[in-house]
């Protein structure tokens, strides 16, 4: 059977990401591979196997087009409400709180929030099937 091991997400500045991710959800760098041409970087924390993979290319000096098929990745944290304060206060700007609920049964809890590269990121309350 497969197991996911990491999804990738190509960043423009290494030290701005590391930065917001570390911030925002407490990865840190996992192992770091240097290239000519681009640099690898991992990241994770003690909560998870899963590896959230930077790729810098070394020669890009522009944002990269997002275009419009990426979605988004997802995390789960145990107070919602708490991190969403706390993403207010560090000044990462997290977008409002949601309450899913499109049958009157609430599906989940979560707020959107962006990385510095345009990445959508949805921070979900666990419960449910988001443990």
């Amino acid at each position: 059977m497969a197991k996911t091991i990491h999804s990738m997400i190509r960043v423009l500045d290494e030290a701005r990401s590391v930065a917001f991710y570390e911030k925002a959800f407490g990865l840190t760098v996992a192992d770091r591979l240097d290239f000519p041409d681009f640099t690898l970087i991992y990241l994770s924390n003690a909560d998870s196997w899963f590896e959230l993979e930077l790729t810098v290319n070394k020669d890009r000096t522009e944002p990269y087009d997002l275009g419009d098929g990426y979605g988004h990745l997802a995390v789960s944290v145990d107070d919602l409400d708490a991190e969403h304060a706390r993403f207010e206060t560090e000044g990462l700007a997290p977008r409002k709180l949601v309450e899913f609920a499109p049958a009157g049964e609430l599906v989940g809890r979560f707020f959107f929030v962006a990385d510095p590269d345009g990445y959508q990121i949805e921070v979900l309350e666990r419960s449910g099937r988001f443990q």
